[in-house]
Order: structure tokens, then sequence, then C-alpha cells
């Protein structure tokens, strides 16, 4: 019986404080680097509890705005982005080396990933600021977004994101977090959403319709207020559907 690998990754460092009852049931995680949340401290000790559970280490970086915790769009100049989001990398992959891990990836977060998502120009913007590490590292971006499109034309390595814990508009944005249906908290819906994307390929969204998704990723929101339910009934039912992660 064919099965299915999928990485589950975890937004952390995010000043919540349940990574380390998170960290045994996901495969990868994103760091706050210091634009939206973080500091050197946490980001050193989520670095030495990714090293204990084997889980991969991406960077997090954001918009420059700790007071709206980098979920609004900034109107920001092109130069001071990409100064911050390079600023952020810096600081990151600094203790990174100090502590003699590998970063796998990285993963903009918040309205960040959402505005690179569909404005070009913006996307290119970040994709600057990361220039150096498109070698070394995998950028996680949303499939058929605009990011992923312009760094396969640079030659990124790219793994496509989806999200098991938050719903779907028809053209694959993620539903406003200002409206009520923007998550997904039970963790049977949770699992059913993640199925259907893994092996059909598809997203079932607010509308009714399934467009078509790909997904080497499935991001579960550290701050999610079911996320230890979810993880936790996600790795007892995953291989019941012939999922497993890829620890």
């Amino acid at each position: 019986m064919e099965s299915w690998y999928i990485d589950i990754n975890s937004d952390v460092g995010e000043g919540v404080g349940n990574e380390t009852k998170l960290f045994p049931y996901i495969t990868s995680c994103n760091i706050a680097c210091g634009g939206h949340a973080g500091d050197e401290n946490s980001i050193r000790q989520i670095l030495k509890l990714s090293k204990v559970h084997k889980v991969k280490i991406g960077a997090h970086p954001s918009y420059p705005d700790k007071e709206n915790f980098g979920r609004k769009t900034m109107d920001i100049s092109p130069e001071k982005l990409q100064k911050s989001i390079q600023e952020q990398l810096d600081t990151f992959v600094k203790i990174v080396k100090e502590e003699d891990v590998h970063l796998h990836h990285i993963k903009p977060h918040g309205a960040l990933y959402n505005d690179i998502a569909k404005d070009r120009q913006l996307a290119i913007i970040f994709l600057k600021a990361i220039e150096k590490y498109k070698e070394q590292v995998y950028l996680y971006a949303p499939y058929a977004s605009k990011i992923a499109k312009e760094a396969d034309n640079q030659n990124f390595k790219i793994k496509f994101e989806a999200f098991g814990d938050r719903n779907y508009n028809p053209d694959l944005s993620l539903v406003s977090r200002t409206k009520e249906n923007a998550s997904i908290q039970d963790p049977e819906e949770v699992l059913m959403h993640i199925v259907q994307i893994i092996k059909t390929n598809t997203v079932n969204t607010v509308s009714g319709q399934s467009p078509k998704i790909l997904a080497d990723t499935l991001c579960i929101h550290g701050d999610t207020p079911s996320a230890l339910k979810i993880l936790m009934y996600l790795s007892q039912e995953l291989p019941n559907h012939q999922v497993q992660p890829n620890k």
C-alpha cells in the first residue's frame, strides 16, 4: 500500500512558551528572529531544543513590527525592508553557527508571507534579502504564489507549504484572521484537511471549491490554541491514513 511522507512544521520562539511540548510531534520549525517576536536568547533556546528532538531548523523573518506581531502590512521602503530581513537573518545565522547546527529553510512570517505570495515586486525584494542563502537552504512558500514562481525563476530551492490549521479562499489565499472561520481548531477536521491535501493535491475552500494545491510541508501554528492537541492527534492518526512524518 502506498505511503505518503510529510513534514509537519510549526512557528515557534514567538513568546507562547509551549515548544517543549510541541517539539516531539513536529519535524521542522520556523524560529522567530526578532522582526515580529524573539531575540538572541529565545533563538538560542529553541535551537538547543531543536537539536535534542532532531527537528529541522528554519528562520522566520518578518516585517519589523513587534507591535502588531508582524500580522499587518507595513508601509516600508524596499530598502528598509530588505535591510531588516538581512539583519534578522544575520543575527539568526550567527547563533546557528555558534550552536553548530544546520539551517534547513527560511519561511517568512505573517503579513509578509501573505503579501509576497501575491505581490511580485515585494517577492523580488524578499528574494534579494535572502539571496546569499539560496544554495544552502530551502524556501518554504505557498504553491502557485508569486514568491514561489519568482523563486523558481531564480533557481531557489523551494518546498511548497500548506496550512493544516487554516481555512483557504478559492485563490489559495488564507482566510483572514479577522474572520471567525480563519482557523481550524478541531483535531479531526485538521486531519481530514491534511489528508485531502496530501492524497488528492486539492484543498476544500470556504466557497466549496477544491482547487489544486501541492504541499511538501504542512504548518500547524504554535500559537493555535489547540496546537498540542492537534499535533498529538496527527501523530497518532496520520499513520492510519498511510501518511508518515518524514523525520
